[in-house]
């Protein structure tokens, strides 16, 4: 037996490490906590060090002297879990005896030299989920047996030298989710099982030798007898995202039942000897964003139905085929000329394909009054007809007349009434109300920085700050508005002025602020603090009966909250703008504790605002100044029931630096995983699910499945890890534990610099790279 180290929380993010051990009565032993490995599991690691070539020295450690750890090897529970060897140089073979590490879960020895079989016992490991051997030198067909791997969710040996066909079995892995074996030299069918399995959201089969035609997208399937009643069935259950057969010897026809798989986003069969006419079903696939058919032996009319797709579609490209007819008007006008070179009897795509004009009427046919009057024959009218014109268009202008001044007399009373209604002290729909939502704008003849004391039938006091825009009170609460949300400070409002400006304003709750003097005296500093990540105050509005408004820009993007839980399907966000909208955060809070000496104290996902451009803006920034030591507690209370309160202000009771952090982390969280604070899984918030993923093994799991299909724009596996190492080091439960929010700026900076980056090349890097998803 093998005695292992127990490892930390933070060191699984770590190369993982295996204890190295002495023997002692039979079994190899190490300082340690006593925890055992089998026989087995030693000597299956023993041969596949043997079986391998090593010439930089990063197996030595693989010894039982005792004398350090395991390098690339992670134990959980006494067995071998991982084997992470990624860009190590090694080359030789890998051993038919790592089928005797039977808890395996994760086998990642890309980017090596590796050649050989794929050996055939990884199907003794039911509990494979993630196997990663691209970029290597691997020989031989797909052992036929991994689809015995029934915990199987990522298979990628693209960019080998694998011969053979695609074995139909790895469907029988029902958790499969990622297949990538292009860039081989695989040949014969594919099979049908594979398109048609449930499970499977990214299928990437390009650059081989495949033939035959592509199979119908359900044939393979098992759940329904019929054809009818299989489409019924599959109706939601479907997920593959991404077919790419492109570069292939293909042909046939492409199957029109392909328009079933209704999640597909990018379909790729280019480079291939498809025949036949394009699918007019393909109109369906509401979510398709890439579809290339480029270099086949595709004849006919390009459908009208795919103009349906222009919303959503990124990328489409027909070139080099045999179609004919006029190019739908839709899709011309979006994708260039490139898209649909190389058809010569296609038109209507450039100036240059001009599709033939349509023949003029026949000279025996004669021509009607319009026709004659378009060729300048003009009829004369009657003088009854004249007169009759001339009084239409006399009528015509009195009536005009009339309805301007109606319009004017009821405009009158409208400004009448929201007059009355302000002094009142009753909101209406869009007067009270919409004052309160008019915050962000500027005024008219107000300089920035003046109190300006509102005389007339509104009254009160609005105090502006530096701004692009300037209002009187008059037109603050004339504004008409909508209600965006409710809180426990009030209700915020966008607001419309009257020149149709946009503008958001808060409502403070009456009861729960501080009196007048004290209020005025908090909101002029926090009116002058200006950041590009913070939410500036415009203006303040002191009403004649206790009404506190605060002058807001507007963000048209809404909330981070919204803007990750709210959206439409099709709307993915990529990990570029995840990053920006992390960083930005993290900026925004360092300048507030830093350079302000403000702790925020309700930072959630709802108070990180997002403009035009996707840059966030922390909004609520020292708002309890303006509040009652009670309120303050009764928001603190409400962050907790949303999950981004710290475990400490259940005693402390009061917010700081470090509470933000924490919440600043969850944020972090929300924006890899995707998962909402608010929502528990099997009684845990965000942050403890997470940690219960990572304590077992990490594993993709925990990310949001968008970012393993995110193309050229997605994350390196290191760039996701990292992140969320540092996430979880900011909801640490040691208030002193946790880094400061410059230093976590830092270290997001350090990750991806700048503004842009590319995929990296680790296991989920590569997948992303090849606009893959799923877990692993």
């Amino acid at each position: 037996m093998l005695t292992l180290r127990a490892s930390s929380l933070l060191l699984i993010f770590l190369l993982p490490t295996l204890a190295t051990a002495a023997h002692h009565h039979g079994h190899v032993h190490a300082a340690g906590d006593g925890v055992v490995i089998s026989q087995a599991d030693y000597q299956g690691l023993q041969a596949i060090k043997h079986d391998l070539s090593d010439p930089y020295g990063y197996l030595r450690s693989w010894n039982d002297s005792g004398l350090g750890a395991w390098s690339g090897i992670k134990c959980v529970n006494g067995n071998v879990v991982a084997i992470t060897l990624p860009w190590r140089g090694l080359s030789g073979t890998l051993s038919h005896r790592i089928g005797q590490l039977t808890k395996l879960r994760r086998l990642s020895l890309h980017d090596n030299a590796i050649g050989g079989l794929i050996p055939s016992s990884l199907g003794f490991l039911p509990d494979l989920r993630g196997l990663y051997l691209f970029n290597n030198r691997f020989s031989g067909a797909v052992p036929a047996s991994i689809g015995n791997c029934a915990a199987l969710q990522a298979f990628d040996a693209s960019n080998n030298l694998l011969t053979g066909g695609v074995p139909p079995s790895l469907a029988n892995s029902t958790k499969l989710m990622r297949l990538n074996l292009s860039h081989n030299a695989i040949s014969g069918d594919v099979p049908p099982e594979i398109v048609a399995s449930p499970s499977l959201v990214f299928l990437a089969l390009s650059h081989n030798k495949l033939s035959g035609q592509i199979p119908d997208a359900f044939a393979g399937s098992r759940r329904a007898p019929s054809s009818s009643s299989l489409k019924e069935s599959i109706t939601g259950s479907y997920h593959l995202a991404v077919l790419d057969l492109s570069h292939n010897s293909l042909d046939g026809p492409i199957p029109a039942s392909l328009a079933g798989l209704q999640k597909l986003q990018v379909v790729d069969l280019a480079g291939n000897r498809l025949n036949g006419t394009i699918p007019d079903k393909l109109g369906a696939l509401a979510e398709l964003k890439t579809l290339d058919l480029s270099g086949n032996d595709i004849s006919g009319e390009i459908p009208a139905s795919l103009s349906n797709l222009t919303a959503n579609l990124q990328s489409f490209n027909v070139s080099n085929n045999n179609l004919s007819g006029e190019v739908p008007v839709s899709l011309a006008q979006k994708f260039g000329p490139s898209s649909f070179a190389g058809n010569i009897q296609l038109c209507g795509y450039s100036a240059s394909a001009p599709c033939p004009a349509s023949p003029s009427p026949s000279p025996s046919v004669p021509a009607s009054p319009a026709q004659e009057e378009s060729k300048g024959v003009r009829r004369r009218f009657s003088t009854k007809e004249l007169a009759f014109i001339i009084a239409g268009i006399v009528v015509g202008i009195l009536i005009l007349l009339a309805l301007c001044c109606l319009l004017l007399c009821f405009l009158t009373k409208k400004r009448s009434s929201s007059s009355t209604g302000a002094r009142s002290g009753k909101q209406t729909t869009s007067k009270a109300a919409g004052g309160a939502a008019a915050a962000g704008g500027g005024g008219r003849g107000e300089k920035p920085g003046t109190e300006v004391e509102s005389g007339g039938e509104v009254g009160g006091k609005l105090v502006h700050f530096d701004g692009p825009m300037a209002f009187t009170a008059d037109d603050l609460l004339c504004a008409t508005a909508e209600i965006m949300g409710k809180s426990t400070y009030g209700t915020v409002y966008k607001a419309t002025l009257e020149d149709g400006s946009l503008v958001a304003v808060k409502r403070l709750r009456e009861k729960i602020t501080k009196g007048h003097k004290d209020f005025e005296a908090e909101a002029a500093v926090l009116g002058k603090i200006r950041h590009p990540n913070l939410l500036p105050l415009r203006a303040y509005y002191l009403g004649p009966k206790g009404e506190k408004l605060l002058v807001l820009d507007f963000m048209p993007n809404g909330s981070l909250s919204q803007f990750l839980h709210a959206r439409a399907p099709n709307t993915p966000i990529n990990w570029e703008t995840r990053m920006t909208i992390a960083k930005g955060t993290a900026r925004g809070l360092a300048f507030l504790h830093d350079d302000m000496s403000i702790v925020h104290g309700n930072l959630t996902a709802s108070n990180v605002l997002l403009d035009d451009h996707t840059n966030p803006k922390i909004a609520d920034f020292g708002l309890s100044r303006l509040m009652t030591t009670a309120a303050n507690s009764n928001v603190l209370a409400a962050a907790g029931a949303l999950g981004y309160r710290a475990p400490e202000l259940s005693k402390l009771k009061k917010a700081s630096a470090k509470t933000d952090v924490y919440s600043l982390g969850v944020i972090i969280l929300e924006l890899l995983t995707g998962k909402s604070p608010a929502e528990t899984t099997n009684g845990m918030d965000l942050p403890q699910w997470v940690a219960s993923i990572v304590k077992e093994e990490w594993t993709s799991e925990v990310f949001d499945l968008e970012l393993m299909r995110d193309g050229d724009n997605g994350p390196a596996g290191d760039e996701l890890v990292d992140t969320l190492k540092l996430a979880l080091h900011c909801v640490d439960q040691s208030a002193s534990v946790r880094p400061d929010a410059r230093e976590v700026l830092r270290q997001l900076e350090q990750i991806r610099p700048g503004t842009e980056g590319g995929a990296g090349t680790s296991d989920e890097g590569h997948v992303a790279a090849a606009s893959s998803a799923g877990n692993e």
